[in-house]
């Protein structure tokens, strides 16, 4: 197995540090002041199972395995006490992520939504949402009389996933609409 040197690390690398498995959000290279020191790497690291982020410092001689991490399509059956039931599209396996795992992305899911599971190990340890996700709007005002979309105002609105956003003034009930998973806003009737 290859191994990375702290000196090659780059942001998005993926790296393995005592066991566990993190992302490479930010690096710093930090050049020694006294001679003979070594050259140190700060770094800014997201643990790809908990999302914890954290800042770690190396020397540059350190190296890291690469963890044991793969992508796999699957799509979102339901949820029960059991967490949030998932199928592995390329083996159609069932698998399950814990509520407290999945967090707050839950409002985006529902179901047949397909997104990207990430694997640790084989395990499903992770799940990357598309960029957007289309929902109903279950409970909106109506709009008033004059209301156009040039307007930019925004109204409350509930999707059918419960999740809450802020919609244009003319979306009314029942109606798609393209939710921005990264900032959980509206981008449009779907």
């Amino acid at each position: 197995m290859a191994l990375i040197g702290a000196n090659d690390l780059k942001r998005k690398a993926l790296i393995e540090v005592e066991g566990q498995p993190f992302t490479v959000v930010e690096v710093f290279f930090a050049s020694p002041t006294a001679r003979g020191s070594a050259t140190m790497v700060r770094t800014r690291l997201k643990h790809l199972l908990t999302g914890a982020v954290l800042e770690k410092n190396f020397r540059s001689s350190e190296k890291f395995a690469e963890p044991d991490v793969e992508l796999a399509p699957a799509s979102f059956l339901y949820t029960d006490a059991g967490g949030f039931h998932f199928m592995d599209e390329s083996s159609y396996e069932q698998f399950t992520l814990p509520a407290d795992q999945v967090g707050d992305d839950r409002g985006y899911l529902k179901d047949g939504v397909t997104l990207q599971i990430l694997k640790y190990r084989g395990e499903a340890a992770a799940m990357q949402l598309p960029q957007f996700v289309e929902l109903a709007v279950t409970r909106t005002e109506p709009g008033l009389r004059g209301d156009t979309a040039a307007g930019g105002s925004t109204k409350p609105a509930t999707l059918e996933t419960g999740l809450e956003v802020r919609v244009p003034l003319f979306i009314k009930e029942g109606e798609l609409v393209r939710v921005n998973t990264q900032t959980g806003e509206v981008a449009g009737r779907a």
